[in-house]
Formats: structure tokens, sequence, C-alpha cells
């Protein structure tokens, strides 16, 4: 039979309208989301297999709902422990998260208000408030108050608009001079770079060069030298590292910068993880270099305490970002031309929510001090956990830890014998520690970014290794 008008479950307002019903949903789903941001002892919890899902979250979806406690029920008992929290103190693998309390409540703000945060004319409060961040960042990486940039979805997104950039700033250079454009542009960068960066010249067809790396994975500005010499005008642009994902190596930017500089050619540092550790003094020697970049990443969710996902994407330039990434449609033609640059004009996106303003929130309620100290204590952390390794005999450093991961071995352990130990670690639910690899040798690491994770505790981690 066809509903009528009669059926107040089919009028077209009925999920939008101010009722009884959607009070309580909202409600509901806040007092949720009050448990979870204010649970005392993080879950670490883990995956399920697809079977055991299935039997007991399946027929979730149907013509008429389930109602929201129904639902709400469903994802807190059985859908979020099949999921391991990225912010539990044990969480050491891959680069975890730790979201502020104050970050992840704003994230809550941020949804309710349907805010656009794509143009200035839709979302200009927004808009500012991320550029405030940005500008802070910007000044605490050495670049000039012209700066600019966007929050886009993470590293990736903000490594391949900046490389996009790159390529249209060369394409319009050589315009100029009336220099034909290579046959395949190339772009340097290390074999520790980010696997991001390959996923951007498979994007974009460009060639890879991986320039020659010294014994402690670090690429300097003579290898750079090196690979332009190699390969000539066909290179865009060389992207330095500011903090590895497996080891946490901060390139020669100094060095690298020297010869980009002299070279006319583009300079992008990744630094979604480490470049974080600027904000502390004592850490900036070992990214000098990095105020000559003309761009420059880092990611909020890793190392500035912030909720998924945001990276930070900052240009030495921004008009060149816009002259490669604005978007021509008519609809669209009175966004554009203004004096005030919309964010979705600097990188690969057009739809993009607001995702800087949890970071502006907790930074705003906080203060920049708090975060200084809260990456001090990654850093220190690992120097003090990587001393204990090396007295301990079973044990050995791969190498000494730069930023906030450790890397390190348990003598005689094949690959399976970490395996093994890292599910009994999950199973009991003391921590997550996943095997990597290094020249071809199965490693461990510990990631160490919250400042809930402790000393006492990544003993006990090491204690397991028996």
């Amino acid at each position: 039979m066809m509903s009528t008008m009669s059926d107040t479950s089919a009028l077209p307002d009925r999920m939008h309208a101010i009722t009884d019903e959607t009070r309580t949903t909202v409600d509901d789903v806040l007092q949720y989301a009050r448990r979870r941001a204010l649970y005392e002892d993080i879950p670490l919890d883990k995956p399920m297999r697809p079977s055991d899902l299935a039997r007991l979250a399946s027929g979730s979806i149907t013509a008429a709902g389930i109602g929201d406690r129904r639902a709400i029920a469903l994802f807190e008992n059985v859908l979020a422990p099949a999921c391991i929290s990225t912010d539990h103190p044990g969480y050491l693998a891959f680069i975890p998260s730790a979201p502020t309390k104050a970050s992840l409540a704003f994230d809550v703000v941020v949804s309710a208000s349907a805010i656009y945060g794509g143009s200035w004319i839709e979302g200009a409060g927004a808009v500012y408030a991320e550029n405030e961040v940005l500008a802070w960042l910007a000044g605490e990486f050495g670049m000039p108050d012209t700066a600019g940039g966007v929050f886009v979805q993470g590293g990736t997104i903000g490594n391949l608009s900046a490389l996009v950039t790159a390529r249209d700033a060369a394409r319009r250079r050589n315009r100029e001079a009336g220099v034909a454009d290579p046959a395949r542009w190339v772009v340097v960068c290390s074999a520790e770079a980010h696997s991001s960066i390959a996923s951007a010249a498979a994007v974009m067809d460009i060639e890879i060069v991986a320039a020659a790396v010294d014994g402690d994975g670090r690429m300097h500005g003579d290898a750079v030298a090196a690979a332009l010499d190699a390969h000539g005008g066909a290179v865009f642009a060389v992207v330095a590292t500011g903090g590895t994902t497996n080891f946490g190596i901060v390139d020669d930017i100094a060095s690298i910068a020297a010869v980009t500089a002299a070279r006319d050619v583009w300079l992008h540092v990744d630094g979604a993880y480490g470049l974080a550790a600027m904000l502390v003094p004592e850490m900036r020697d070992a990214f000098a270099g990095v105020a000559s970049a003309d761009s420059v990443i880092v990611d909020p969710h890793k190392w500035l305490f912030a909720p998924f996902d945001a990276c930070a994407l900052i240009y030495r330039d921004p008009a060149l970002a816009l002259a490669a990434h604005t978007q021509k449609a008519e609809y669209l033609d009175t966004l554009t031309g203004k004096p005030d640059w919309n964010p979705s004009d600097l990188a690969v996106q057009l739809t993009r929510r607001a995702r800087g303003l949890p970071l502006w929130f907790s930074l705003a309620t906080h203060g920049t001090d708090a975060y200084r100290a809260g990456i001090r204590h990654g850093i220190d952390l690992a120097r003090r956990i990587a001393d204990d390794i090396a007295a301990r005999p079973e044990l050995s450093l791969v190498r000494e830890p730069q930023l906030s991961v450790v890397v390190f071995r348990r003598e005689g352990w094949t690959l399976a014998d970490y395996e093994a130990w890292s599910d009994r670690l999950l199973d009991e639910q003391r921590a997550f520690v996943v095997p990597s690899s290094h020249a071809g040798e199965p490693v461990l690491r510990f990631a160490i970014i919250s400042p809930l994770t402790t000393y006492e505790l990544l003993v006990d981690i090491l204690d397991s290794l028996d």
C-alpha cells in the first residue's frame, strides 16, 4: 500500500523537524559522545572477524529504521569495540593519535554547525579561525607573514596538492621562458619518503627519482644535486622529509634547501608526523632549512593532538596554489576572484569541512605552551626508553631515536615470533605494537605521541618480550 500524508513516518521533514523524537536522538548521541570522551580508562579493543560482525551487527538498515537507542547500543556494544582506539596510551603502532578533550568536544560542534569550509563567503568565521592557526604554524616554521594555506584531509592529499602546485608553477615558468615541458616530469625524494609520494606520482603520472641517503637514512643536498644533474629541467620538485614514519628521521633540509634555491626548484617538506617537533625550541636545529621551503605539511591528527582527519598544508606563496587549484564553473563565479582566498582554491578539493576548527579551539583553550610540553613529553620518553632498551641484553636499538619513534629488535626472534607476541599483547588488552621492518629484517617500534603514555607502561611492554 502506498503511504499517505496521514502516515507521519513518511513526512519529508520527519528527520529534520524539531520534535520529541529528534530531541531524544540528539540527547542520546551527545550522552554517548560525553561518555566516550570522558572515559577514565580508554578501551583498547580489537578487530572482530567479518563473520562475527555479520552475526552481531547485521540488519541495522531497514525501511522503518531501528531507532536511535538501538542504533547507539549497537555501535557502543558491538561496532566500537571492534575498532582499536588510536588514542589509547598503549597504541604505539603506525602513528597514533591523541586528541585533546577540547578538540574532541569541538569536533562535535563543527559537525552540529553544518559549516561549509570551502569558501570565504560561506564560512568566513571558520576560515578566519583556521587561518589564525595556519599563520601561527607558518611562523613557528620560520615562513614569511605572507605564507598561507588550508587544512586538508591528511598527508596524502596535502602532498599531492603541493606537488600539483609545484608542477603547475614549473609549467607556467616554462611557458613564460618559451621552454618546452619535458616528456615526463620528475620529483626527487629519498627512499625513506612516505608512501604517499609514490601515490601522488601515480596520480600525476610523473616519475620518482630516489636520491641516495646516508647510513642513518638521511637525504643530503649533495645527493639531491646529483639527481638534478642527472635529470635536468625535468625535475620540478624535491621532497624532503621532516620525520619519517618508520624511524622519525629528519633529512638534512638545510643542505637540500641550498641546492633547490640555487637551481630554482620547488622544495616541499613532508612533515606530516615530525614537523610538529619544531614547536620545541631545542629541536629546531634538526629542522634547519624548513624556513626556505616552498610548501610544507604537518598533520594535526598526529602530534598536534587533534581528531582525525586534518593536515595543515602551507605555501610560501599561496598565489601559486590559487593558480593551480582554483576550479572554474559558472556556478562558482561568485566565489572566485575575491581578495580573500577560498580554502577550496588551495588544494585538490572543493567540498570540505572546517577540519582545522577543533585544533583552533584546543589551542585557544589551552595555549601553545601546553602543546610544546606535550610534544616534548614524547621526545623525552623516547630517549628514556631507548636507554632502557640498550641496557637489556636480549634487546638492541636499531638506531638512536631522533624524535619520538624508537626502533629496536628482540635478538633471535623471527617475524612469526613478533607477530605472535603482538597478537598476545592485544588479546590481553595491554597495548597495540606491531612489527615493522628495516633492510629486510623484522623489527619492533614504539611511536610515542600521547602524553598519557608512561615510562612504566613501556617498561611493562618490554618486560613481556621474554
